[in-house]
């Protein structure tokens, strides 16, 4: 194990000053080399930003993520945590002598513990030593206690060694929801809630039972705690989330805060429950009704400490909220707002009213942070320009840290311009062309069109190194956000509600035929592609018309029956489609891609973990199986060990090389033009 102290800690200037190299266009190297930064904290006295910066260590073939501190003016950057194993998750505790944070470092079950490290200087220390290791935490207002999430430890764990190697034993599944993406398959274990002392490192427990607690946050008065649970006969059967309270003290029993019949601050958001500065009130996120999963909006909700006042603040914004946070004087809430292909910084009075927009423009905001005297730092991204931590200033935006500058001084980056069209019946859809670096009006380039996962999310106005990469390879590249994509409103996210690969496809072919009708996009030389729901959607694109040349197909799924039992949305599946058995001919209508692979001509790449459990590799076989049997150009490329993310630097790498091999096979041999002397990264 490294120890860490920050007396030891690199100091930095920002911006650098180094010597700007020729731009070039981007390559493979440019993806592995830049820096993605996340998770700003604030010190309380609001003089420092604690953030974490992930990189990518090519060697080892692994990403490495560290904790660094930048002071307010940007003029001072510290790295704080180095070695081998990373960091994560830094927050100040509210006195601002600590940073606490998350690692693996040193722990035999590769589990994150939570650290100290103090800020006057000296070693990180280890506070915990749990089997099921930390998945979240918050500080106690005195700074002496903090709550954590714990996971059961295994109970496998328990037993001694024997010193020989233990047998492996059976799997006994006995859950609705059985299995879930990087977890496997789900036992007994449920996250629940302890408190650990910083001082004497004394755990008390909390919460226990066969349902799952999340998200902790500590009043500021330091009497209770809020968190959210899925509770009752079985949890696994619902998305029916609620916020709960209970006293920071063992053997105290948690009260539900929140009644409403639906999610109330479900985890797969992030967003942390919000005190007000007098303790008398909560701010969490209202997701919509069990039966519309994830298609419902997420709107900003208050609630009593007493139960009492249950309210929603937003109920005629037509648009997600996220991360609220209240402000140091209680009188209003900020929060993050989903606007159309951005994401803005807002906020609301804590009574209700009209929305004020503190950061716009075309950019998306990620994540920010308060200080007590009202300064906020921001995390934001813009199609020109990775994350970077940004201060709110009456003159606007002012950039805090500068890790990425000297990176894209050396790039020559591909223009990305925000479009709409109409779709096939009238309706307005909005999206993205991307162009390569040296190109020249007049000009038709090979396109390919990139479909987004979710299918609730979108195509944003941040920076995508996959946008970038085509690019540099003479693509032109149409990202559309078709009708399930947020954004727009719940209408628009709810307009493919069981109803997949229909009006969806009809948008993104109509972003295709706008690119094509302004002489960008040269319809012979055309490829589509995408992961998730955007393998989906490009199984039913390729299903629908033979026009494009050549497919890749990510972690996608086209046979629903197949999808049944197999992932990890048993839930979802039978809110949307209902059972196979009573509803077959709902399943086999979204299962046409597979049902009708026979219209498929494309040639077609198929990529997909080994171990994903939220789109399981079957999928991509059958599909893959189909067009081999139909004699359909196709390979099937499986990445050991890789869950539905594909995390390892190396298989990213190979991952975006193939995208462009397979299209520059079916689309550019042959063509009228040529790629514009791109570079090919090959």
């Amino acid at each position: 194990m490294r120890r860490v102290t920050l007396g030891l800690a690199v100091l930095l200037s920002a911006p650098a000053l180094l010597a700007a190299p020729e731009p070039r266009a981007f390559t493979l190297d440019d993806a592995a080399n830049f820096r993605r930064v996340s998770a700003p904290d604030v010190s309380p006295d609001g003089s420092r930003v604690a953030y974490q910066v992930r990189t990518t260590d090519a060697k080892e073939d692994k990403h490495e993520t560290h904790l660094w501190m930048t002071s307010w003016d940007g003029k001072e950057t510290v790295r704080l945590t180095s070695g081998k194993e990373s960091e994560n998750t830094p927050r100040w505790s509210p006195d601002g002598r600590y940073l606490a944070f998350l690692s693996s470092r040193g722990d035999e079950n590769d589990a994150d513990e939570l650290w100290l490290l103090p800020r006057g200087g000296g070693e990180a220390e280890k506070i915990t030593e749990l089997p099921g290791g930390v998945e979240d935490f918050d500080w106690a207002p005195d700074s002496k206690r903090l709550v954590l999430v714990v996971r059961d430890p295994d109970p496998a764990s328990s037993e001694k060694d024997s010193g020989k190697k233990k047998p492996r034993k059976p799997i006994v599944v006995d859950r609705f929801q059985f299995k879930l993406d990087e977890y496997g398959y789900l036992d007994t274990r449920r996250d629940h809630l302890q408190i650990v002392d910083r001082e004497t490192r004394k755990l008390e427990v909390l919460t226990s039972g066969n349902f799952d607690d999340a998200l902790p946050s500590w009043s500021p008065d330091g009497k209770t705690i809020a968190f959210v649970s899925k509770r009752g006969a079985d949890p696994d059967r619902t998305d029916n989330w609620d916020v709960y309270a209970i006293e920071p003290r063992a053997g105290a029993v948690a009260r539900p805060l929140t009644t409403f019949e639906g999610a109330d601050n479900e985890p797969d958001w992030e967003s942390r429950l919000a005190w007000s500065p007098d303790s008398k009130w909560v701010a969490y996120l209202q997701g919509g009704p069990d039966k519309l999963i994830y298609y419902g909006l997420h709107k900003l909700a208050i609630v009593g400490a007493d139960g009492k006042g249950e309210r929603v603040l937003t109920p005629d914004l037509d648009r997600n909220v996220q991360a609220p946070q209240f402000a140091p004087d209680g009188k209003s809430i900020l929060f993050l707002l989903e606007e159309d292909q951005a994401v803005h910084l807002a906020k609301i009075a804590a009574a209700g009213g009209p929305v004020e927009r503190l950061v716009g423009g075309r950019r998306v905001l990620s994540g920010f942070s308060t200080a007590r005297d009202g300064r906020i730092a921001f995390l934001s991204s813009d199609p020109k320009t990775p994350d970077e931590i940004y201060a709110v200033e009456p003159a606007g935006p002012r950039a805090v840290t500068h890790q990425n500058d000297a990176w894209l001084a050396g790039l020559r980056l591909g223009a990305v311009e925000e479009t709409k069209f109409r779709s096939k019946d009238g309706t307005e859809i909005h999206g993205f062309l991307v162009k390569p670096p040296d190109y020249q009006a007049g000009r038709r380039y090979p396109a390919v069109l990139r479909i987004h996962g979710g299918p609730v999310g979108q195509h944003e106005c941040s920076f995508d190194e996959e946008w970038q990469w085509f690019a540099a390879n003479g693509y032109v590249v149409i990202a559309a956000n078709p009708r399930g994509s947020s954004g727009r409103g719940e209408k628009f996210q709810a307009a493919i509600y069981a109803d997949w690969g229909h009006r969806d496809v009809e948008d993104v072919l109509a972003a295709v035929d706008d690119a094509v009708s302004r002489g960008i996009a040269d319809a012979d030389r055309l490829a589509v592609g995408g992961w998730s729901y955007g393998g989906m959607m490009t199984n039913y694109v390729i299903a629908s018309t033979t026009r494009f040349k050549a497919a890749t197909s990510g972690a996608g799924i086209s046979n629903a029956l197949t999808g049944y039992g197999t992932d990890q949305y048993v839930r979802e599946y039978e809110q949307e489609l209902g059972t196979p058995w009573k509803n077959t001919d709902a399943y086999m209508k979204v299962s046409f891609p597979f049902l009708h692979a026979d219209r498929i001509s494309t040639p077609t790449l198929f990529l997909c973990g080994d171990a994903d459990f939220n789109v399981p590799l079957v999928n991509s076989e059958q599909m893959y199986q189909a067009l081999r049997s139909l004699g359909v150009p196709t390979e099937l490329v499986i990445y050991p060990g890789q869950h539905h993310g594909i995390r390892k630097p190396s298989f990213q790498r190979d991952r975006l090389e193939r995208y462009v091999a397979w299209c520059d096979k079916y689309t550019k041999a042959g063509g009228s033009a040529g790629s514009s002397g791109a570079a090919t990264g090959h």
